[in-house]
């Protein structure tokens, strides 16, 4: 019987949290909206659809779930910011640093990525599908399961994967002394 209890109890405390969790912090969105500061702010489910966020200081700032379709977030500091499951689609993130942050889920459809940093992100499961990928920083990024700005989709990759890897072709083996080694045109 106690077991039921507590168990009902730990319930009870965790669907109060989760639904606690969901709600964006008025007062955070208020301050965001005044100077675009707002960093470890909670704009978790905040809808910020077509902001002009340009230059916006939101590290480590709680995104989870938040619309920001049509946002400009031009050079927008976003570094440890938690955007699983925000809804980015179509924003403007050229020169954004999202360095270490979580995209898990996130939809980044037609969004300008140009120039962004993406160092050692999560963008396990996150949409690309036709963003603007030119001269955006991918190095130590989680691309498990996420639909790259071709449509495909990928799969467990390495580390250092990266989109901008060059094709190796017209490989020579050569020997100088104890040294071997290759070299090869890249494509």
């Amino acid at each position: 019987m106690k077991l039921n209890i507590i168990a009902t109890v730990a319930l009870l405390a965790c669907c109060g949290l989760t639904e606690q969790a969901l709600a964006f912090n008025q007062a955070d969105l208020e301050q965001l909206k005044a100077n675009g500061i707002c960093p470890r702010c909670d704009l978790s489910a905040a809808d910020l659809t077509q902001l002009n966020l340009t230059g916006a200081n939101l590290r480590g700032t709680n995104l989870r779930g938040a619309i920001l379709s049509q946002v400009n977030l031009t050079y927008a500091d976003l570094t440890g910011a938690n955007l699983e499951l925000a809804d980015l689609k179509s924003a403007n993130l050229t020169g954004a640093s999202l360095t270490g942050a979580n995209l898990k889920s996130a939809s980044l459809e037609n969004a300008d990525l140009s120039f962004a940093g993406f160092i050692s992100a999560n963008l396990e499961a996150a949409n690309l599908k036709d963003a603007n990928l030119q001269f955006t920083n991918f190095r130590g990024a989680n691309f498990r399961l996420t639909t790259l700005n071709t449509g495909v989709v990928t799969s467990e990759k390495p580390y250092d994967w990266s989109t901008e890897r060059p094709t190796l072709e017209n490989c020579n083996n050569f020997t100088t002394g104890k040294v071997s080694g290759t070299t090869c045109d890249a494509k």
